[in-house]
């Protein structure tokens, strides 16, 4: 746990400026919405008035006529009227700000976490693997839902501050001392709201990375992706006892601060009572000495009780949207982050076809907050239609090569050229585009079959011909087709009627994205290690077939695999050991020739 950043009055009161931006948010999300909302909560801000007036008539007009023994109950019947009418208005405005609360806030969750997936596509791969950045990903994921709240009490604010104006002139034309009175009573429990509302953001903000954990904890704890293990490896109790551990620190934490704030909150809410009982105490000596009637006695206690409640209400309710507004600023926050990689506004397009090649010149790359170099000093050239093969043991730095490539990373030293042309001199989107990567880890979406095809290129997602054919490329035709419902299939156990795959036919399913796309280099990062040696042999025999022409960049560890590349780059500890033919590197008795024969003995 992180040390519990204080934040002051004085952060609460600079919080929020973070809510005019939030009302752009809104009115973006739906303009029509937010003035209906606005429009309504207009007119219930004067309705209480209304209500206690009528009453105040309502009750002199009675006593009228019982001590004058009137006979004319018309103005009663109609003041009877008005009430009833002012109430059946009032339930129907409560209903409509209800709905339109529960609409607008709605579209206002959708729209941010629209935002939210959008913003993280423009950030680097970099970031994502950086705990601190993860940090601010997480807590502004959760604004999506929380500032929706914040929506709400952000209006009522607004609707009871007009409301406390009418109450208030009323107040003043008859007694501008109760005002003072009341002012006085909500301060000091308006600067306990604070106080505890400083504390808990605090915590909160302080136990991010503890509340992400315990995010993990529950998934893997209770997922259809971690079953088996948690199963086969008895983890239950050693995952639910690491929750529980976790959970017991912050609910301590939290619990310390709870039990004072509703030790102190009771106390001021006492005190406020008590003032408002001086009050009332005072209105009714002005009412027996006939300085008021008692409809206005009535009203003035009305008009006092609401506006006390209201104020109590505004007061705690400024130190709540105070407190939300400082976790908005996790929104803002990370809407505001820009990439690391450096983004041309003119980029290069691609050029089509390829002449050259990719060269890597003396590249090196370190991993965010490492001291180690996971390549280092790398120097190679990929010829244009050339079949390359990345050789070494885990750790080698095969990986990061790839991701260089295709410019998810950066060099840190170095430089990688394409056609001549430095990678970053290209339009970012263009670069992609003109690249198919499958890695080891792939994602297994739980999607519709022709859905998993159609993400190696989303923009053809209707065009079915276009994923049958890839499909049929990769070999995962027969896979789909033997589906009950075939390329309509849902896939995976997540959702309803869903049929799971093995890992070689998911493996198959993958490959077909990278067909995808017309793409001038296409990257196999050991997308096969779940097919037996056969099948992943007969796939990349096939791929070199519907590859001709175009670069690649092939891992295994299969080298009876790797030896139909036209050329084998061997890495170690992210440096080049040997590059050639297999052939030539057989022939030059090195450590590619040595685990070769080390693989081959296996078989024998």
């Amino acid at each position: 746990m992180s040390t519990p950043k204080t934040t002051g009055l004085k952060e609460q009161f600079s919080a929020l400026k973070n809510i005019p931006p939030l009302f752009k948010l809104i009115w973006k999300t739906n303009q029509t919405m937010m003035s209906l909302n606005v429009g309504l909560r207009i007119l219930k801000s004067a309705i209480p008035l209304g209500q206690l007036y009528v009453a105040k008539i309502l009750l002199d007009e009675v006593l009228q006529l019982i001590q004058k023994h009137h006979t004319d109950t018309t103005a009663l019947w109609q003041m009877v009227g008005f009430a009833l009418g002012l109430s059946l208005f009032s339930e129907l405005i409560n209903r409509a700000i209800s709905l339109t609360d529960s609409l607008l806030g709605d579209l206002f969750s959708n729209q941010t976490s629209v935002e939210i997936i959008q913003k993280a596509a423009t950030l680097d791969l970099y970031q994502f693997e950086d705990p601190i950045f993860y940090d601010k990903l997480d807590r502004a994921r959760r604004q999506t839902t929380g500032r929706t709240v914040l929506m709400s009490m952000v209006f009522e604010q607004c609707q009871d501050l007009v409301t406390i104006l009418f109450l208030g002139a009323g107040l003043i034309v008859f007694n501008p001392w109760l005002i003072l009175i009341l002012i006085i009573a909500v301060i000091p429990l308006f600067l306990g709201e604070s106080y505890f509302n400083q504390k808990t953001y605090s915590l909160t903000q302080s136990w991010t990375p503890e509340r992400r954990e315990l995010d993990y904890l529950r998934f893997i704890g209770a997922s259809d992706e971690t079953a088996k293990e948690v199963k086969i490896f008895g983890l239950a109790d050693f995952l639910s006892h690491r929750f529980k551990t976790i959970a017991d620190k912050y609910y301590l934490a939290n619990r310390q601060i709870v039990l004072k704030r509703a030790g102190v909150g009771a106390l001021l809410s006492f005190l406020g009572t008590l003032s408002y009982y001086g009050a009332y105490i005072f209105i009714v000596l002005q009412t027996v000495n006939g300085a008021i009637t008692l409809g206005t006695l009535t009203f003035l206690a009305g008009s006092f009780e609401r506006m006390q409640n209201m104020l109590q209400s505004i007061m705690s309710r400024f130190s709540r949207i105070a407190e939300n507004a400082l976790y908005l600023q996790d929104y803002f926050d990370f809407m505001a982050i820009k990439p690391l990689m450096a983004h041309p506004v003119n980029g290069k397009i691609v050029p089509k076809p390829i002449l050259t090649g990719f060269t890597f010149e003396n590249v090196s790359f370190k991993y965010l907050n490492s001291n180690k170099y996971a390549v280092k000093n790398l120097s190679f050239h990929l010829q244009a239609g050339e079949k390359l093969a990345l050789v070494g043991e885990n750790g080698a730095g095969k990986t990061t090569v790839v991701k260089l490539l295709a410019r998810l990373y950066e060099p840190s030293e170095g430089r990688i050229l394409l056609d001549g042309v430095d990678l970053r001199e290209y339009d970012a989107d263009d670069l992609r585009e003109s690249v198919s990567i499958i890695f080891q880890d792939f994602i297994r979406f739980q999607m519709v079959a022709s859905e998993n095809v159609a993400i190696g290129k989303i923009e053809a997602l209707q065009n079915m011909p276009n994923i049958q054919n890839a499909a049929k490329k990769s070999l995962a035709d027969t896979v789909i087709e033997g589906l009950p419902e075939q390329y309509r299939q849902m896939l995976g156990k997540r959702f309803g009627n869903g049929v799971d795959l093995s890992g070689g036919q998911w493996q198959k399913i993958a490959l077909a994205r990278a067909y995808m796309r017309d793409s001038q280099l296409l990257i196999l990062d050991e997308p096969t290690a779940a097919l037996d040696a056969r099948a992943e042999h007969d796939v990349f025999v096939r791929f070199a077939e519907l590859t001709k022409g175009k670069s690649a960049v092939l891992i295994s560890h299969r080298f009876s695999t790797v030896r139909m590349a036209d050329k084998i780059l061997f890495l170690e500890n992210g440096q080049k050991i040997e590059l050639g033919t297999h052939a030539e590197l057989m022939a030059a008795g090195g450590k590619y020739a040595e685990l070769f024969q080390l693989q081959a003995k296996g078989y024998v």
